[in-house]
């Protein structure tokens, strides 16, 4: 199960209500790359797959596809704001390594192949 802080709970329904559809989630998932093997990516969305996972988040939508679930279980996904910028970002039990930009990661279980940060 992933989870949000109050914070990225915030700013998500901020997101939310800018958008059309009544059904928007944050679709959370990982792909492959980055320099330490994968990468985390999200998206405002409103479609859904029945293979998908979508948590509730005290009226907000997580949505997490098959692949990405088992790499994201325990997650906690944070909204922060720095004079670098503000966005939000991923706290990963799963992640053995993370690389400088905070964008990629490693379990203990698999690893892509390393490409650059940027």
């Amino acid at each position: 199960m992933i989870t949000m802080t109050e914070s990225a709970k915030t700013a998500l329904r901020n997101f939310i209500a800018e958008e059309e559809s009544p059904e928007v989630g944050l679709r959370v998932y990982i792909t492959p790359g980055g320099c330490s093997g994968f990468s985390y990516g999200m998206v405002l969305e409103d479609q859904t797959d029945p293979s998908d996972e979508v948590f509730d988040q005290e009226g907000v939508r997580v949505i997490v596809d098959r692949f990405s679930s088992s790499m994201l279980d325990g997650a906690e996904i944070d909204y922060v704001e720095s004079l670098m910028g503000a966005g939000f970002s991923v706290s990963n039990p799963n992640a053995t390594t993370t690389c400088g930009c905070g964008h990629s990661f490693r379990t203990a279980g698999s690893a892509g192949a390393a490409q650059s940060c940027h």
